[in-house]
């Protein structure tokens, strides 16, 4: 038949970027941009064009596998592997609770539309309150403890309105991620250009020179770790100077007496010296984002996984909140969410508060005093969970997505952990490092594969966006969606798994369109109905004008405040102006940074992307290379209070002295020195995650982690 080509959207990302695919065969052969697109216009990046590679390659599962007897893995038919894990899991359940199962989705996980509600819904239906995601591994506090200080119902001005715009340790132009109100992950760079050209003013504040900071007209080359102090500090500026929205203030804003006391330990100069910052610079910063009519301070995961993340992201959401960044009564609501369940009347005022933890009756972990965020626990607790006997100890975990061993803290704890379950499922197509040490492995079906919409992206969609895509490939061998995977258990187990909708028959195996109906009821669109849509315009994704909610007048009735005096804040501000991070014989940081050829430990067993990126280099200022009698391309040992890891030299004077920039989710248990050039290393492997905590999101410190450097 030659080829044919369809259109899509690639699933490697949280992007959803727009594709034409080429097949052949009953092959991909060829993946590019839609250049018809209108939000992608032809975009993808590296990392996407590689879904060949990921279809086809020869490394890929094509039938599950579980480990007998003699602890050597067998490959076993779909419906038998699923059967035993089920028997196993009744097992478990009968003998220690239904809190001996805890189910993990991890990033790859969310790519999947329908795996969030699967998973989820699976692990309410067994009656477990150990559901974990990789949200509380990087970004717990803009998700969870924002809201607590309040939320407009209308949302924020988006990033295509702005005439200003402040980035937090965010690389959009590499890591396709931004909360809303950032830019959206759709060709980022053309977009902030373009933006730019329209007279944006850019500011951007990270420790590295990162590329969207070579864009900025202000750049801030913060201290890692000290984004408290530059927020206090410009807050300070603005308040002081009166350049907040008073009439705003006045009219919707409780607790802002308190912070404006709480900012004046901040004065400028005093800002500026603890961030590491031009006090001058740190003063027109301010001034330019309050001045602006109309734009966002927007964070990335690096200031939360450095330590201080809820009161970092409770400091960007005061200078939002006293500059009134959020649409106004008869404007286009920020973000329509076709695909959104939850959906609430648009309106120019505060949302009635949700309490998204330390509520009664949200269920707790057993350490730490931690407990539920929203719907999940946070994955500080896990390992413990799973070491420490007692009722409640978690027995059996589900992984889908995800990978443990390299992605969640404290590396060798995890792994132990890991082999002390009685059960431990990895959904995989590759053998990860946490693959390899799981006791069956299920092989699911790739995005090209399967039926998918656009529920994840539509976060960045400023206009009513949405897709509905079939498969353009059969799957291979004995593989399946993961939302079959978690039918068929909660079937064999006898349990019925609820959704938004209602609850799914369990008497026969739902498709995949009645499963997103039933996960998405009561969005703007159903599902089948795009469906429909994106079929009669030859499965391109269809704009739904007519469904975009305006701002509606503010209900007198319902009439709520912010509350930026909510919780222990802005106390937390003098705590940490009292308290100097530091850590004695441990004098540099080691920061985070995004590979444009990975997301997250997604990537690594894909060739090209392999070729292109062999290890996670670490990058130094060549000065301190010289100062400490490194050499580029040697190898350094980065040591931090728990353990050492090695790295190989990269010189880069886009980093500040005193740091080592070096990707994380790399490396696997067994890497050691000898194979970093091929393996990468762990840097969560230098961390704790019973150490330098955050004691309400239980997020771990994984960047500004205190490290010393010697030759190795």
């Amino acid at each position: 038949m030659g080829v044919q080509t369809h259109k899509t959207f690639c699933r490697f990302c949280h992007a959803n970027c727009a594709m034409e695919v080429d097949v052949e065969g009953g092959k991909v052969i060829e993946v590019r941009g839609d250049p018809d697109d209108p939000a992608y216009g032809g975009y993808t990046c590296v990392k996407g064009r590689e879904l060949p590679d990921s279809h086809n390659s020869d490394n890929r599962l094509h039938h599950s596998l579980v480990r007998n007897d003699a602890g050597e893995f067998v490959e076993t038919p779909m419906p038998e592997a699923l059967a035993h894990v089920a028997s196993e899991l009744r097992r478990i359940i009968d003998t220690h609770g239904p809190h001996s199962v805890a189910v993990f989705m991890g990033s790859g996980g969310f790519q999947n539309s329908a795996a969030m509600a699967a998973s989820l819904s699976f692990a309410q239906a067994v009656g477990s309150r150990n559901f974990y995601t990789s949200v509380t591994l990087d970004q717990p506090a803009k998700v969870f403890t924002t809201a607590r200080y309040g939320k407009w119902m209308a949302g924020p001005n988006t990033f295509s309105e702005s005439d200003v715009a402040l980035f937090i340790g965010n690389n959009p132009i590499v890591s396709h991620y931004a909360p809303v109100g950032g830019v959206p992950p759709f060709s980022p760079s053309r977009r902030i250009r373009d933006q730019k050209a329209k007279g944006l003013k850019l500011i951007v504040a990270d420790p590295r020179e990162s590329d969207v900071a070579r864009l900025a007209d202000i750049y801030l080359p913060v201290k890692p770790g000290e984004d408290p102090a530059m927020l206090a500090g410009m807050l300070n500026v603005i308040i002081s100077e009166g350049l907040y929205d008073r009439n705003f203030v006045a009219a919707h804003v409780d607790g802002f007496d308190d912070l404006a006391e709480a900012v004046k330990a901040f004065p400028p100069e005093v800002a500026a010296e603890r961030a590491g910052l031009d006090r001058d610079q740190l003063v027109a910063a301010a001034r330019m984002f309050a001045t602006g009519s109309k734009g966002c301070a927007t964070t990335g995961t690096g200031p939360e996984m450095a330590g201080n993340g809820t009161l970092t992201e409770y400091l960007v959401t005061c200078l939002n909140t006293i500059c009134a960044r959020f649409k106004q009564e008869g404007e286009k609501a920020a973000i329509p969410g076709v695909f959104s369940p939850y959906q609430t009347a648009r309106r120019a005022q505060v949302a009635p508060p949700v309490p998204m933890f330390g509520a009664e009756g949200m269920p707790k972990s057993r350490f730490r005093g931690l407990g539920h965020l929203g719907w999940e626990m946070p994955c500080n607790v896990l390992a413990d969970e799973i070491l420490t006997p007692g009722d409640g100890q978690v027995r059996a975990l589900i992984s889908v997505g995800g990978n443990p061993v390299v992605g969640f803290p404290d590396q060798a704890k995890m792994v132990r952990a890991l082999d002390d379950l009685e059960m431990f499922v990895q959904i995989d197509p590759w053998m990860s490092a946490s693959a390899r040490r799981a006791d069956v492995v299920l092989a699911p079906s790739q995005c090209l594969e399967r039926e998918d919409i656009t529920n994840l992206s539509e976060w960045w969609h400023e206009e009513p966006y949405a897709r509905y895509v079939e498969p353009v490939v059969a799957p291979p061998g004995d593989v399946i969606d993961e939302y079959e995977m978690f039918w068929t258990l909660a079937h064999h187990l006898g349990i019925t798994m609820q959704l938004m909708g209602g609850p799914l028959p369990m008497d026969r195996k739902p498709t995949k369109e009645e499963f997103l109906d039933l996960a998405v009821a009561g969005s703007l669109m159903k599902p089948s109905d795009v469906r429909r849509d994106c079929q009669a315009n030859g499965g391109a994704a269809v704009i739904y004008p007519e469904v975009h909610p305006r701002v509606e007048a503010l209900d007198e009735g319902e009439f709520h405040r912010f509350d930026l005096a909510a919780g222990a804040m802005p106390a937390e501000i003098g705590k940490y102006a009292d308290n100097p991070a530091s850590r004695e014989g441990f004098d540099f940081r080691l920061i985070s940074r995004r590979s444009k050829t990975r997301f997250n430990s997604i990537g690594h067993p894909l060739k090209k992307l392999q070729n292109k990126t062999t290890t996670n280099p670490a990058y130094i200022h060549p000065d301190d290379i010289a100062a400490l009698g490194l050499e580029e391309g040697g190898l350094v040992a980065i040591t931090s209070p728990h353990a050492t890891i090695h790295g190989v030299v990269k010189a880069s004077d886009k980093v500040r002295r005193g740091l080592v920039s070096m990707a994380h989710a790399y490396g696997d248990a067994d890497a050691t020195k000898k194979d970093v050039r091929e393996k990468g290393s762990s840097t969560n492997r230098l961390v704790s995650e019973v150490v330098d905590y955050d004691p309400i999101t239980g997020q771990s410190l994984q960047s500004a982690i205190p490290v010393k450097l010697e030759s190795a």
